[in-house]
């Protein structure tokens, strides 16, 4: 390989990997709030 070959691999896997590891990020940071059960409904035991 080419010097140039493995520069953009490396490039390009560093943008997957971040990639996945700032939407991993942003998904714990913005978690959805527990829905509120409906009226009538007993709480777990």
């Amino acid at each position: 390989m080419s010097t140039g070959a493995i520069i953009m691999m490396i490039i390009a896997i560093a943008v997957v990997w971040g990639g996945l590891v700032a939407a991993i990020v942003r998904l714990r940071s913005h978690a959805p709030e527990p829905e509120e059960p409906p009226p009538g409904a007993r709480p777990a035991e």
